[in-house]
């Protein structure tokens, strides 16, 4: 874990110098080598595409079991060959499931309960969409895929997540503009924003993370929530076009946006459970006052999630 030195203080306090690969270049220097974890089984959702396939890619590299979530077949078994062949580890395997769904969601915890114990979970799996959309449950379809699902799935497989395991959260910088509005977690007041949309369940994320590393604390279990920068992705790509063709000359690459989600994965430095990292170190939650949540907030918040992520039926 790197500590703060005044240069990384001060990219800090930006977003085009912190967030983009200048950012990054400027930082991994720094960086030690990142250690083998032969063995230990990783679930990374959101694992077909984009930074979960960079992620899951170099999680095999080091040598663990990943097992890769996505939605689309094709696209899984795509995926489970190409890390299979490009890194020669044969112990990657895929799960499908819907996380926009509580009903698949539900169903895909109780499968990789059914397995050997859960290392490391990675809920990686997000959207950003430019209108308000509703799942086949009727929930928004932001909320259902960014943080309903990831609170089922962590909620559900803690118990099966071994002593002194991981649990990464793959939030946003896009946080740092809205606050939680529990009482409006699927955005029906007002005119629908999806950039909006995306950075509430992303606050929710590392609300979530603060609350989980007490809860898990006696198991030893770390839970972070970390920021990838802005990385050229196909979400980034599809999602934001302009900003991606404004900002594109300095968009991190995946691998650099994945880095510190696989750092966190697999280092073997003492990591303080609870905190939101970007470039390998611990950032502040918050830039404004604006942002911040009360406690009642964050009550309501999880009473919420636990109403809406309960499967119909």
């Amino acid at each position: 874990m790197r500590k703060n030195s005044r240069l990384d203080q001060f990219l800090d306090r930006t977003l085009i110098f912190s967030f983009t690969s200048v950012g990054y270049d400027l930082r991994k220097s720094n960086f030690e080598p990142i250690p083998r974890i032969d063995g230990r089984r990783v679930v990374v959702t959101g694992a077909t595409s984009g930074l979960g396939l960079v992620a899951s890619r170099q999680l095999s590299e080091l040598g663990a079991s990943v097992v890769l979530v996505g939605r689309n077949e094709e696209k899984a078994e795509r995926a489970r060959d190409e890390i299979r062949t490009t890194t020669g580890n044969a112990n990657i395997s895929f799960e499908l499931a819907d996380l926009s769904l509580m009903t698949e969601t539900a169903a895909l915890t109780e499968r990789l309960a059914a397995g050997p114990p859960i290392d490391v979970l990675i809920n990686n799996a997000g959207v950003l969409v430019g209108e308000r959309t509703e799942t086949d449950e009727g929930i928004e379809l932001t909320l259902a895929t960014n943080l309903l699902s990831h609170y089922l799935l962590t909620e559900s497989l803690a118990d099966h997540i071994v002593e002194g395991g991981r649990i990464i959260n793959v939030s946003s910088g896009g946080m740092y503009s809205q606050r939680i509005r529990p009482d409006d977690l699927q955005f029906e007041r007002g005119e629908y924003t999806g950039t909006a949309a995306y950075a509430r369940t992303k606050r929710g994320q590392v609300i979530l993370t603060e609350l989980w590393a007490d809860a898990f604390a006696s198991r030893r279990i770390t839970v972070s929530a970390m920021h990838p920068g802005w990385a050229d992705t196909p979400g980034v790509s599809d999602s934001l076009p302009t900003f991606s063709k404004i900002i594109g000359p300095i968009l991190r690459t995946p691998e650099e946006g994945a880095d510190t989600m696989v750092w966190l994965a697999a280092t073997d430095e003492p990591v303080p459970s609870g905190k939101f990292w970007l470039d390998r170190t611990p950032r502040a939650t918050h830039m404004t006052d604006r942002t911040r949540e009360k406690p009642a907030d964050r009550v309501a918040l999880v009473e919420a999630l636990q109403e809406l992520s309960r499967p119909p039926g």
